[in-house]
């Protein structure tokens, strides 16, 4: 008897050792794909012993200041050039510590079945942000619509082009709102997510797509004093878990990829 008791006592204690090593965080996630995702994500994480609380945002400004000032741990939603362009700007102590997916960016419309019907003049909404800014025009370049001034890297503004020959317009809009425009612009260029959210699949939809060897991986963000810490280190396991991979195959035929 007394062996049983010493037995049912050390399970017990071992249940209550292993609650007590679970972990609870908070990640931010743009709505859209990265919060479909870290849904997965997070199923995977709480079998080793990680809780995620997911804090979805409607933009790219608000998810970094809320990391840096500790109201989240981690954050999921932008690209490698955003970051570091985030960390310049506004000076945040934060560190990319693995990758998650690559979303292409791609040209909508309303109005076009293909680039060479874009008119003189045609309007061209765009991502008012520096890094996705510069993403869409790099893309109108790879398709031979404009040409920007050497030495601009992963950042070149409207400002930056010097060759335009159906002068083009630009109309910069914040991203999440670009969707809309598809009305009033000739095309539209627009992140993945948000073009998920209003239901056009890139592989589907886009009359232009960006290419397979795109330097935009998405990646997973904490503060830089948490860049070791073992929450961290299971938060990428479960994220680069085959689970999650073979749901990003399965839910987005080809429209997200796995990135790592």
């Amino acid at each position: 008897m007394r062996k049983l008791r010493i037995a049912a006592l050390t399970s017990a204690f071992a249940l209550i050792a292993g609650m007590a090593s679970a972990e609870d965080i908070k990640v931010g996630v743009s709505v859209g794909e990265h919060a479909e995702i870290m849904e997965q994500v997070a199923a995977v994480a709480k079998e080793k012993g990680l809780n995620i609380d997911i804090v979805e945002f409607t933009d790219y400004v608000v998810p970094n200041q809320a990391l840096n000032d500790g109201d989240l741990q981690a954050n999921s939603f932008q690209h490698q050039p955003y970051l570091d362009n985030q960390i310049k700007d506004r000076g945040f102590d934060l560190v990319a510590i693995g990758k998650t997916i690559t979303t292409p960016m791609g040209v909508y419309s309303e109005k076009l079945k293909s680039l060479d019907e874009l008119p003189e003049g045609g309007k061209v909404a765009l991502p008012n942000d520096p890094t996705n800014g510069g993403r869409a025009l790099l893309l109108l370049q790879d398709k031979g619509l404009i040409k920007l001034a050497e030495g601009t890297g992963l950042v070149p503004t409207p400002l930056d082009v010097t060759e335009n020959a159906k002068n083009l317009k630009f109309l910069e809009l914040d991203a999440a709102q670009l969707p809309r425009a598809l009305a009033d612009a000739d095309i539209a260029i627009i992140n993945t997510n948000y073009a998920l959210e209003a239901g056009l699949n890139p592989e589907k939809d886009a009359i232009a797509i960006e290419a397979a060897e795109s330097p935009y991986a998405n990646v997973i963000v904490v503060r830089t004093v948490d860049k070791d810490a073992a929450w961290a280190k299971t938060l990428v396991e479960s994220y680069n878990s085959d689970a999650v991979k073979k749901y990003i195959t399965e839910k987005y035929s080809g429209a997200v990829i796995p990135a790592w």
